[in-house]
């Protein structure tokens, strides 16, 4: 962060502070808001400025300093979104008077359709799991849950035995902003975690009790990152080599609903996005799939 001297200006914590307690934004998104506001008030200071006097012109040129260092396209983006929010927060704050940011433009970037699978992959990956093992065990139903519900990888890892109803075959989850939504699992993840739950749960829990549904090996609550590897390696297993990432198995649950006829509006309230525009890229996709079949299957394809 430049010098040994540097301290970091408190109206970023006051910031982030805010977002907590208002937005109820994720631990990784705070994290990214503060790593671009600290590398931005860090190079001000150099310059002997401050955030409150940063005007049009210098953020300008640290962009511009930015650029001829490589940063990508997708890391400026999200630089500017930063900076949006942390000046429209001074600017109701009345801690400045004019919008520094008012006149800069985003970067245009390409649509990135999602990574997935085909539903071929996804057997191939749900059924790699040892049914009968505990850990994997616990997988499989973690897995099958995953597929069945489209939940992002965080909210699994942090589900509770409250949030989950097997009688009804409905998850409660409480997703970004504090949103709230009710999501069916399907009578295979019924299945599938009525047995882990019968079986093998009360085995990993071997520091007493905890609410959490899926457990570690060492009886807390799992953390993204090893369940990440966990899927990489019934992947590698299964032998499936397309490039996977945390919400595969999230882009595959929306990318086949779309290809069996489901409503896009009721794929966004499963998968909990706020604006249509966020779920109308797996449109994309199976519209990439539809025309693949067509060129497959249809005489003149």
């Amino acid at each position: 962060m430049a010098t040994p001297s540097y301290v970091p200006d408190p109206l970023i914590e006051g910031f982030l502070d805010e977002l907590w307690s208002t937005k109820g934004l994720s631990d990784n998104t705070l994290s990214a808001y503060r790593s671009d506001l600290l590398h931005f008030d860090a190079y001000l200071q150099q310059r002997q400025l401050s955030l409150l006097a940063a005007g049009r012109d210098v953020i300008q040129d640290y962009l511009g300093l930015r650029y001829d260092n490589g940063a990508a396209k997708s890391s400026s983006a999200r630089l500017l979104s930063s900076l949006r929010r942390f000046y429209g927060f001074l600017l109701i704050r009345q801690l400045i008077g004019d919008d520094p940011m008012a006149l800069i433009a985003s970067p245009k970037l390409p649509r990135k359709l999602p990574d997935t699978l085909s539903e071929a992959d996804v057997e191939a990956l749900l059924a790699e799991p040892d049914g009968d093992d505990t850990l994997e065990g616990r997988d499989k139903a973690m897995l099958e849950l995953l597929y069945a519900t489209g939940l992002r990888v965080t909210e699994l890892v942090g589900l509770t035995l409250e949030q989950i109803s097997l009688r009804q075959g409905l998850v409660r989850i409480t997703g970004k902003g504090g949103k709230e939504r009710l999501v069916p699992m399907g009578e295979v993840a019924i299945d599938v975690v009525s047995r882990y739950l019968k079986l093998q749960r009360a085995a990993l829990l071997v520091a007493g009790q905890s609410d959490v549904l899926f457990p570690s090996s060492r009886g807390r609550m799992m953390t993204r990152q090893t369940f990440w590897y966990r899927i990489k390696l019934y992947a590698q297993r299964a032998g499936i080599s397309k490039a996977l990432s945390p919400h595969t198995l999230r882009h595959a649950f929306a990318t086949h609903l779309l290809n069996h006829g489901a409503d896009l509006r009721v794929v966004q309230l499963l998968l909990g996005h706020s604006s249509l525009s966020t779920t109308q890229i797996y449109t994309h996709v199976a519209n990439a799939r539809l025309q693949a079949l067509h060129a497959e299957h249809h005489p003149r394809g």
